[in-house]
């Protein structure tokens, strides 16, 4: 009850704040800040809109933007519940990364109106930060809004895991002696952070990669209601395997579940390959009790801070979002997101690995300052930078 008290104590009158950079103290400052002063200010950037990231908190603002459907563990509470979830995101990129960003909860679930509304708001930030949008709503909103604005947009639930997970699976391969291309990985469901995972470890180098939802393994042979699993179905399971997670997980090497609680039975990890890498981040629950796998698989990870291995999103998106920021990027692509994940995985050594560290914590200051160092040289590299702005300093 304690804790419970100070959680609630904290989230009194919020967890944000606005702040002035420069103090406004006299007559002389007003005139500089606000008018005439700034008519000059606005002027340049009506003749050059380039410089709105010169002259305003563009260079460094993202929105977090929910429409409160999919929130956490909670589902579709609505707009106003959703708010502490994306005041406490915002938080979180100002906290590890500098970044201020700032909380837009919509009450809307029509998908045209949350994308006209955010390309309307668009101007005034350098990114925007999708958040606990459901699907498959969020698939279109993401890409409508990634082809009609010149900002970044990011979908953190698809892509800041995806991110995170290959970063945490490139260690625990490490730690196994394995190989990315010859592995057999089964993620087991298949939304918005299933599908986002798949192709990210897809981009990485996985060939054998098989998706799995409540219906059994997702092939090409079969016709799917859901466009995006007939488009998942074209670029996995190159040996069309069939039947439900328990067929399908012999032999497999590596186990990525963003599904329920309890799906993975003690025998399904019996039945995997030598030394198997099982990341179960359905939460607060996992796929499988960490402490009964634990005699049976060589690296385990889950989504929470209670147990080793943590995979948790504030490792990606305060970086990454500082890196796109600093090159003022029209968009965070593949190139980035990979680059992201290798910058989070070499933050430990290999010397330092173990079975029970293969993730470095939120506070090591060098995630947010290898990644942004990454993520602009992959926006540069592949042309998405806004190379003026690209700077020793940035």
């Amino acid at each position: 009850m304690t804790i419970m008290d100070e959680v609630m104590g904290l989230h009194l009158g919020g967890k944000l704040s606005t702040g002035l950079k420069n103090p406004i103290q006299s007559m002389e400052d007003l005139s500089k800040v606000y008018t005439p002063g700034v008519a000059r200010v606005c002027q340049a950037i009506a003749g050059n809109e380039d410089l709105a990231y010169q002259y305003t908190i563009k260079k460094n603002m993202v929105a977090v933007v929910s429409d409160g459907t999919a929130v956490l563990g909670l589902g579709d509470i609505g707009p106003k519940a959703a708010m502490p979830v994306m005041e406490g995101k915002a938080a979180l990129f100002k906290q590890f990364a500098g970044v201020d960003a700032f909380p837009i909860c919509l009450d809307s679930k029509d998908t045209e109106e949350i994308i006209t509304i955010v390309k309307a708001l668009a101007p005034t930030f350098g990114g925007i930060n999708l958040e606990d949008i459901s699907s498959p709503r969020c698939f279109e909103i993401e890409a409508r809004l990634k082809k009609e604005l010149d900002i970044p947009v990011f979908h953190d639930d698809q892509h800041g895991t995806a991110i995170v997970v290959l970063a945490g699976i490139l260690n625990a391969l490490k730690v196994c002696n394995k190989d990315i291309k010859t592995a057999k990985i089964v993620v087991n469901g298949i939304g918005a952070a299933g599908i986002a995972v798949s192709k990210m470890l897809l981009h990485a180098g996985a060939v054998n990669l098989i998706g799995v939802d409540r219906q059994g393994a997702i092939s090409r042979t079969v016709e799917y209601d859901k466009p995006h699993w007939s488009e998942f179905a074209q670029i996995t399971n190159p040996n069309l395997e069939t039947g439900l997670l328990s067929e399908v997980i012999k032999g497999a090497d590596i186990f990525i579940g963003v599904s329920a609680p309890g799906i993975l039975k003690l025998s399904d990890v019996q039945s995997m390959a030598a030394d198997p890498i099982v990341f179960a981040m359905a939460n607060p629950t996992p796929e499988i009790d960490p402490e009964i796998a634990a005699p049976y698989v060589k690296v385990m990870a889950t989504g929470r801070s209670d147990y080793p291995n943590q995979i948790n999103n504030v490792l990606c998106f305060p970086g990454i979002f500082r890196g796109a920021l600093d090159c003022g990027a029209t968009d965070i692509n593949e190139d980035m997101k990979l680059a992201a994940a290798q910058a989070i995985s070499s933050v430990i050594p290999a010397s330092e690995l173990r079975t029970d560290y293969i993730m470095p914590d939120a506070f090591n200051p060098r995630v947010v300052e290898l990644i942004r160092e990454a993520v602009i040289r992959a926006a540069v590299k592949s042309g998405v930078a806004r190379t003026g702005l690209v700077t020793e300093n940035s």
